[in-house]
């Protein structure tokens, strides 16, 4: 009996899903290297129907961060792991349609030169698709990065990759910078190790958005397994290498983060500094100790290794990845612990408090704080007017706290709430960007025009981009970069803490007057997995009960209000369209809400709780505090059972 007629046996048997069994007929029928061969051979013959569901059941699919996905399968075959690598790598990225590896990565990367090549057709352009390349330490990236650029090469384009890893928003400006066409960045972000991904960029140095996602998407799809074997031996001839001047660049543009360099001068500021074995290092410490930081990073995470071998999880959010920042922070008497995920987009942190001890933020504190302090700043330096405007905006998600919407009213700007994911925030930059190029005419160069320049002049004719973030550890402070950035975010808090620190305070009593000015909120997340293809049935399960059936109560706390994203037409403050979406806005009737939605990027299913109450007088602040804690945690769990419920049908 042959691999496909085992294949086919157990489709008839029901042990694999019709589409696992179309999908793997269909990579025997292309022209695989052996290795391949041998590994689909292999876990055919030994049964691995779950693991070859969950690797075959679907091709990846372009989520709100792109491509993400397992490289190494949870039951590997012998022939992809062959000889390990120093740094733990298998030879070979897993085999299957829904596994990052060569044969997903390539088809990716064809679909997205057609679509590039095709959009500058449309607007009369001949030139050469440009692309830039950047990678992190993951396993397999610096692999992927050569096999995409070489791809993009023997298509006829242009392409340059960094010469090492480099983090994510160096590369959303460099294709701004060298004026590409495209980018791509090889990350899974702060996913475990066994994962990657592929992020696309596009001429605005933004992650794609409609229409381009679904134009880069439909191209892929239309690629044929066939037609990849030509590029999976990689051939750099002609790609250029970017190395210490781009480093230069980029730096140059994250230092502008900070609004008052005085502030470091009068605090000399001590940073604990980790990058859990990612890329933040070769930004984040020269920037803050160029403007006056004294910083000590963590010795055993500054290394680069795919393994993150220190850690359960690269992830700047989760306390444990911060226990070693933290233990040198207080052997140390550091102010501050401040940390970067393996692509440094994300930055997380622990202060002092007052008792002495070092405390963690969430990541919607941390955006609270920062949306506070450089509001103020800029009132303080005249960048924007002290009453406020209306052409001054800050720009987040809608499932990031609602205390930045308070904090945008108390200050008189607007508060523009987009989308989950970084590319939607982006999106409004552009736009942004290109009103005030209209008002301007031909000849105006946007990004040659000095920064408080280009302020005045958004005010005057568009709007101007003060602060963005995300909850999930998100930040960026202007438009040079149109991605979150945790090397920039890293020197904005470190300004805050400075400022704190001059005045005779900690970072939590500054929160604490943050919300006494605009009330008191408390957020918090459910994060419920559901693995591979029965996972994903039980997302969807989750997703589409919601829809039909909305929850009426949770215990005696009533539901007076569902926002059906992918139903209902709203509108944003700029009057622009929100793209529908799978996801629930939930209001209850004791003023708290929370939003539901399917992770874009992880098989997760994932609940924002909101909750807020105001506050007279420091004197209430404790015991609200103590109110709102208990009331959120008794809703947490009625949310989670009713969706657990849900998912089982």
């Amino acid at each position: 009996m042959t691999t496909l007629d085992r294949i086919t046996a157990a489709a008839k048997s029901g042990l694999l899903l019709p589409s696992t069994a179309e999908n793997l007929a269909a990579f025997l029928a292309a022209k695989l290297p052996a290795w391949a061969e041998k590994s689909i051979d292999e876990l055919v013959a030994r049964g691995e129907w779950a693991e070859l569901n969950d690797r075959f059941y679907r091709f990846l699919e372009f989520g709100t961060g792109g491509m993400r996905g397992r490289t190494i399968g949870v039951k590997p075959a012998a022939a992809e792991t062959g000889t390990l690598s120093a740094s733990g790598s298998p030879e070979h990225a897993a085999v299957g349609s829904n596994m990052l590896n060569d044969f997903t990565l390539i088809r990716a990367v064809i679909g997205l030169f057609r679509y590039t090549k095709r959009y500058l057709e449309s607007k009369g352009e001949r030139a050469k698709p440009r692309l830039v390349i950047a990678h992190d330490v993951r396993h397999f990236s610096r692999h992927f990065s050569n096999l995409a650029v070489s791809t993009w090469i023997q298509l006829g384009g242009e392409a340059a990759l960094f010469d090492g890893p480099r983090p994510t928003p160096q590369l959303s400006f460099a294709v701004r910078a060298r004026k590409a066409h495209a980018g791509v960045v090889i990350t899974a972000s702060h996913n475990p190790p066994h994962d990657n991904g592929f992020k696309a960029y596009f001429e605005d140095g933004a992650q794609v958005v409609p229409p381009h996602d679904k134009g880069i998407v439909d191209e892929v799809n239309a690629v044929p397994l066939a037609e990849l074997s030509r590029f999976l031996e990689p051939k750099l001839a002609g790609v250029a290498t970017l190395g210490r001047e781009a480093d230069d660049a980029y730096r140059a543009v994250a230092a502008k983060a900070v609004l008052d360099p005085a502030v470091f001068q009068r605090a000399k500021l001590k940073v604990v500094f980790t990058n859990i074995h990612g890329t933040g290092a070769v930004h984040s410490v020269p920037l803050l100790e160029r403007a006056g930081c004294d910083v000590k990073p963590v010795p055993e995470q500054l290394e680069f290794d795919a393994r993150f071998p220190t850690v359960k999880s690269p992830n700047p959010e989760n306390a444990a990845a911060l226990a070693r920042a933290v233990e040198l922070a207080e052997r140390e008497s550091a102010d501050v612990v401040l940390a970067t995920d393996p692509d440094a987009d994300r930055m997380g942190c622990a202060v002092r408090s007052k008792s002495g001890r070092m405390e963690l933020l969430t990541g919607n504190q941390i955006g609270a704080l920062l949306a506070e302090y450089r509001l103020t700043k800029y009132k303080e330096l005249g960048w924007i007017p002290r009453e406020g405007s209306n052409h001054v905006a800050i720009v987040k998600t809608f499932v990031t706290t609602q205390l930045q919407d308070a904090i945008g009213r108390g200050h008189g700007v607007k508060v523009i709430n987009t989308l989950t994911g970084f590319k939607w925030i982006a999106a409004k930059m552009r736009r942004y960007e290109e009103k005030l190029r209209r008002a301007m005419g031909p000849g105006f160069d946007y990004d040659a025009t000095p920064f408080e320049e280009r302020a005045k002049l958004l005010q005057q004719h568009s709007t101007f981009y003060a602060f963005g973030c995300e909850e999930s550890y998100g930040y960026l402070p202007n438009d040079y970069v149109r991605d979150k950035d945790g090397n920039s975010a890293c020197l904005m808090f470190a300004e805050v803490c400075a400022w704190v620190k001059g005045r005779g305070l900690t970072v939590p009593e500054y929160l604490d007057e943050v919300f006494l000015r605009h009330g008191f909120y408390l957020e918090g997340v459910i994060n419920i997995y559901y693995e591979g293809a029965t996972g994903s049935a039980k997302i969807k399960r989750i997703l589409e009960t919601y829809r039909a059936n909305p929850p009426k109560a949770f215990g005696d706390v009533r539901v007076v209000k569902f926002q059906d994203f992918g139903r209902e037409k709203i509108v944003d403050p700029d009057g622009e369209p929100i793209p529908a979406q799978d996801l629930y806005v939930v209001t209850l009737s004791n003023g708290y809400s929370f939003a539901a939605r399917g992770s874009g990027t992880e098989p997760k299913m994932k609940f924002y709780l909101f909750a807020n109450e105001r506050v007279a007088e420091a004197a209430e602040l404790p015991a609200v505090k103590s109110r709102v804690r208990a009331t959120l945690a008794r809703l947490n769990q009625a949310i989670e059972a009713d969706a657990k419920a849900r998912a089982e049908g």
